[in-house]
């Protein structure tokens, strides 16, 4: 037997000690994802697993200009009528079948025919796909879609392998195949999901862990405790009130960017047996919760003042924000006489909430606002998985819960409240109101876009089917080995070029 010189075999234990140190990224989640399907799923947690495993027909960059990603490029017919676009050649899904047109043809049937697909609506204008050849792929409009490339940078734009979907039919979100720089390996529901990097992916020299586990945190402090710990990386969604903690910490870094979203109260109008009370059948029940909440108060109060009071699915800062509704003052006398004009001064309504201990505390002091304008509020904490089930299906009567917002104005709004939106768990419906957001849709000046959704904004601030609280600020913080990230307003973690030094 051969001996290793001691120097050389301490070079050599050095080395394996930095490979094993640097293999696996760590990201702390505030929640656990739903079903790992992108046309099935719907949480922002999902989105974050998305960015590794998941890549899509475009991207954007921090300034929200929207790049080329699987696609090389596209024009658009003079009609506004056929998208056109070109794709990349040297792309496999992780099964090893080639990313090409008819890739995208598939993806584009099944995100428009799937039975559960949440995505219909964001792909409703699209009438059907010519194959030019296998790079170049036709899409046909039924009318022109400013939104269209938005919707292809985020769930409707990431393509599956059409022979893993077509075989596992409706399991598929259970063991995911798709086009990004890391595969799936597992997931343990409430504890981990790892992804392992794809090898023959196209920017793979980018790339620079071996796996990514994403572990499902919901309590902040645990969260910021165990990257204190280093028993992970990143944490995504640092509490507010942990901003001024963290940056006096020589180990941690701190990421900030504007959000794209909101956060609010989801009403449930016509969504079941659950919408039958004085808050679901009564707009001047849900004006006057509205009228109790003091927004700025909400925000100093569980936020330190770091986020921004809203009352619109785009913040104030927005060009697309409706300023003839400023967010309005707390009026305690104003809501006390909405409900006597609504013949109930006394109601009383439950609210769902995560069990995330921020979200609780913004819905409790909801609580506390309203009972002094006689409104009794009841809050029930759910994990988030059950939460979000039980709102799809109508078992709430109110849910505290927020969108973490899209580049194009629509994706703040269409989905949740047109008749057929594809995330309208209120089943809100107004005609007028489908009418003024499909318009907004198939026009491309943006003027006639703004009055559009100021018309309809007009409608749904008196109608209330959501009651928007605030506009967040995704805050990240980082163990101080990690080098090379970039934040993005839409607040998912892209992991090409991050790396972590010893």
């Amino acid at each position: 037997m051969q001996f290793k010189p001691l120097a050389t075999l301490a070079a050599a234990l050095m080395l394996s000690t930095s490979w094993v140190h640097a293999e696996d990224l760590r990201i702390g989640l505030a929640e656990d994802p739903d079903i790992l399907d992108p046309d099935q799923s719907r949480t922002f947690v999902g989105r974050i697993v998305y960015a590794s495993l998941c890549d899509k027909l475009v991207d954007i960059t921090p300034e929200l200009e929207i790049i080329p990603m699987l696609s090389t490029g596209w024009s658009w017919s003079d009609d506004g009528m056929t998208l056109t676009m070109t794709l990349r050649d040297d792309v496999t899904f992780h099964d090893g079948e080639p990313f090409n047109a008819e890739a995208v043809a598939y993806n584009i049937n099944r995100s428009k025919t799937l039975d559960e697909s949440r995505r219909k609506s964001e792909v409703a204008s699209i009438t059907g796909t010519n194959v030019v050849d296998d790079y170049t792929i036709e899409i046909m409009l039924a009318n022109p879609d400013a939104t269209l490339l938005a919707q292809f940078a985020d769930r409707s734009g990431m393509m599956v392998s059409p022979k893993a979907a077509s075989e596992m039919g409706i399991e598929f979100g259970a063991a995911p195949v798709c086009a990004g720089p890391f595969s799936f390996t597992e997931r343990v529901q409430q504890d981990r999901i790892v992804l392992s990097k794809y090898d023959d992916y196209y920017n793979a020299d980018r790339i620079n862990f071996d796996t990514v586990t994403f572990l499902p945190i919901t309590d902040d402090t645990v969260r910021l405790a165990n990257l204190r710990a280093g028993d992970i990386d990143i944490v995504e969604r640092l509490a507010a009130t942990d901003v001024a903690s963290v940056r006096a910490d020589d180990g941690l870094q701190l990421e900030q960017a504007v959000s794209l979203g909101y956060q609010g109260l989801t009403v449930n109008i016509a969504n079941g047996e659950k919408a039958t009370n004085a808050f679901g059948t009564d707009k001047l029940v849900r004006q006057a919760l509205s009228l109790s909440i003091d927004r700025k108060v909400l925000n100093d109060v569980v936020f330190e003042g770091v986020f921004a009071p809203g009352n619109q699915p785009f913040p104030p800062s927005s060009p697309w924000y409706n300023t003839e509704f400023p967010v309005p003052e707390r009026d305690i006398d104003a809501a006390k006489a909405l409900l006597a004009q609504a013949g109930v001064e006394n109601p009383t309504v439950e609210i769902q909430v995560s069990t995330n201990p921020v979200a609780q505390q913004v819905v409790q002091v909801v609580q506390a606002m309203a009972s002094e304008a006689g409104i009794t509020v009841n809050v029930v904490a759910k994990e988030f998985a059950t939460l979000l089930s039980e709102q799809s299906a109508g078992a709430y009567e109110i849910s505290q819960i927020g969108w973490s917002g899209r580049v194009d104005p629509d994706g703040n709004i269409h989905q949740f409240v047109t008749c057929e939106g594809g995330i309208n768990d209120s089943k809100y419906c107004n005609p007028e109101v489908d009418e003024l957001l499909n318009a907004a849709r198939t026009s491309t000046d943006i003027a006639e876009r703004k009055a559009n959704y100021d018309a309809a904004r007009a409608i749904l601030i008196d109608e209330s089917p959501l009651i928007y609280l605030y506009h967040q600020t995704w805050i990240w913080a980082l163990d101080d080995s990690i080098q090379g990230y970039t934040p993005y307003p839409d607040g998912m973690i892209r992991l090409s070029g991050v790396s972590k030094s010893e």
